[in-house]
C-alpha cells in the first residue's frame, strides 16, 4: 500500500494495490497492521454509508469534542471531490484545507483526523460514500462550517451544488472560533 501524507498534519492518503482482471478486481480495503503504522493508537467503532447524486454536496461537519471523531474515507462507487479543512485553534495549518479525488478506480482512502471539518462533493450519480469512525455520532456534538465560506476560499469546481436545508445555514469559521479547540 502506498502512503501519502502532507503538509497538514495527520492527513494521510492511503492507495492500496490493486489487483484486477477481466473479472474485476481485489484490494485490501484495511488491515489494522498496516494502518496501525500511520495511525497509531487509532481505533474505529462506527461505519457510515452515504449515496449521493452527481452535484450533491455534504459537508463541511464536524463533531465537537469530546465527541470529537477521526474518519477513514473512502467511495465504493462513483467519484467525489473530498475537502478537508484544519479546524485545530492552535495549529500552524489553522484554516487550510487540502482536496482529493476519490474514486473507484484508485481505491484511494483519506484518514481525516478529530480536529477537521469535513466534506465532500459527488462528482457522479450513484456515489456511494462511506467512512469509518473513531468515535459515535452525538447529535448535540455536531456542527459544521458553510461550504462556500469566503475566508476558507474552496474550488469545488461546482458553482450550484446540491446541499440540504442543514448544510445551507452553517456558519462561518470566523464566527464558530470563538467554540473550537
Amino acid at each position: 500500500m502506498k502512503v501519502n501524507q502532507f503538509n497538514i498534519e495527520g492527513v494521510v492518503e492511503f492507495l492500496p494495490r490493486v489487483f484486477g482482471d477481466d473479472r474485476g478486481f481485489f484490494f485490501e480495503s484495511y488491515s489494522k497492521k498496516v494502518f496501525e503504522q500511520y495511525l497509531p493508537g487509532i481505533e474505529f467503532v462506527q461505519d457510515n454509508q452515504s449515496l449521493s447524486s452527481k452535484n450533491t454536496l455534504r459537508g463541511l461537519h464536524f463533531q465537537k469534542p469530546p465527541f470529537a471523531q477521526g474518519k477513514l474515507v473512502r467511495v465504493i462507487t462513483g467519484s467525489a471531490l473530498d475537502v478537508v479543512v484544519d479546524i485545530r485553534k492552535n495549529s500552524p495549518t489553522f484554516g487550510q484545507h487540502l482536496k482529493f479525488h476519490l474514486n473507484t478506480q484508485d481505491q484511494n482512502m483519506v484518514y481525516v483526523p478529530e480536529g477537521f471539518a469535513h466534506g465532500f462533493l459527488a462528482l457522479e450519480d450513484d456515489t456511494t460514500f462511506v467512512y469509518k469512525c473513531t468515535n459515535y455520532y452525538n447529535k448535540e456534538s455536531e456542527s459544521g462550517i458553510i461550504w462556500n465560506d469566503p475566508e476558507l476560499n474552496i474550488d469545488w469546481g461546482c458553482k450550484n451544488p446540491v446541499i440540504s436545508e442543514k448544510d445551507g445555514i452553517l456558519s462561518t469559521l470566523s464566527s464558530l472560533s470563538k467554540e473550537l479547540n
